[in-house]
């Protein structure tokens, strides 16, 4: 007998175990309306891939699981390099004692976890933001882990964000890295650690920091402040005993409301006495190769605070 068409078509991908909260029995499972994907697992047909979706899906289909690595990255909002911000693979992680994830086109991982590193949101399990960064040290090059790392540890403002408090701090961090050991990428999560710092607020900032470092130069203060009250300008790096102040200038600020904003925080540094440097996406690009080398000139020829010239301070 053909499974009749007077039932509520579903419209996003559902478990076998949520069928009969949708009102959908085992005879209308077969409708030419809904696909197969794998073992207990189903879609409308036609249904337009979307992440979240796929993956509270994903979670109700198989006990135990929840969504890691890649997949928890993207859903986080977390800064990916451009291959993988847009991929669409699908990681789903279960504990140790438990058999691993076998579906077609997911990538299972059996792993130690401790329960204040999954959050659930409604039907979806996720890895928290934190444990996430550690699942992707076995995935990322150091700097990238590194930029994530930043992304986390961030001081939020209220201009940009719709909270008040960072996601975690390196404290936290560090006391997850102790507590998995033996987890792949370890190594390189501690480096990370030892690389991350309060104050970028993008991936190209952190990059350019690094470049920086790895090219010799001195680690800038970030965020650096003008004057030293809530309406001063500020950088998103700079040397303060040099009056350096370096800019990353992305993509938003080609809007003109905020380059207007961006030409009265320059003048400012520079009336005042500082040397300004502004890169853009163009400098990200080349890996801040051009950058480094202008920053290091700047330097050379920068001015300097007599009481440390006198060496009655010190730099830092």
């Amino acid at each position: 007998m053909e499974p009749s068409d007077d039932f509520g078509h579903p419209t996003v991908p559902f478990a076998s175990t949520e069928a009969q909260g949708l009102g959908l029995s085992r005879n209308q499972l077969r409708h030419k309306a809904v696909e197969g994907i794998s073992y207990a697992l189903y879609r409308p047909a036609g249904w337009d891939f979307e992440l979240r979706t796929a993956a509270r899906a994903l979670c109700a289909a198989t006990p135990g699981a929840w969504v890691s690595h890649v997949t928890a990255a993207q859903l986080h909002e977390l800064i990916l390099p451009p291959w993988l911000s847009d991929s669409h693979e699908l990681h789903l992680s279960k504990p140790r004692e438990l058999p691993q994830t076998r579906r077609k086109g997911i990538t299972g991982h059996n792993v130690m976890v401790f329960t204040d590193e999954i959050d659930t949101k409604g039907d979806l399990r996720i890895s928290t933001r934190a444990r996430t960064w550690l699942e992707m040290a076995s995935l990322l090059p150091l700097s990238e882990l590194v930029c994530m790392g930043d992304q986390l540890i961030r001081i939020p403002r209220l201009e940009f964000d719709n909270r008040l408090t960072p996601y975690t701090t390196l404290n936290e961090l560090r006391a997850m890295v102790g507590r998995h050991r033996n987890l792949q990428g370890i190594v390189r999560a501690r480096k990370a650690i030892e690389l991350m710092r309060v104050g970028a607020d993008s991936g190209p900032e952190t990059l350019l920091r690094l470049a920086m470092l790895d090219a010799g130069l001195p680690e800038p203060d970030l965020q650096l402040t003008l004057w030293d009250r809530p309406d001063s300008p500020s950088a998103d790096a700079g040397f303060r005993s040099r009056r350096i102040a370096i800019q990353y200038d992305g993509a938003h600020h080609l809007d003109e409301l905020q380059r207007h904003s961006d030409r009265r925080r320059d003048k400012a540094f520079e009336v005042a006495g500082w040397t300004v440097s502004i890169f853009t996406q163009a400098d990200y690009a080349d890996g801040f190769q051009n950058a480094v080398r202008l920053i290091k000139s700047t330097l050379r020829k920068a001015w300097e605070d007599p009481t440390i010239t006198s060496g009655f301070t010190s730099s830092r």
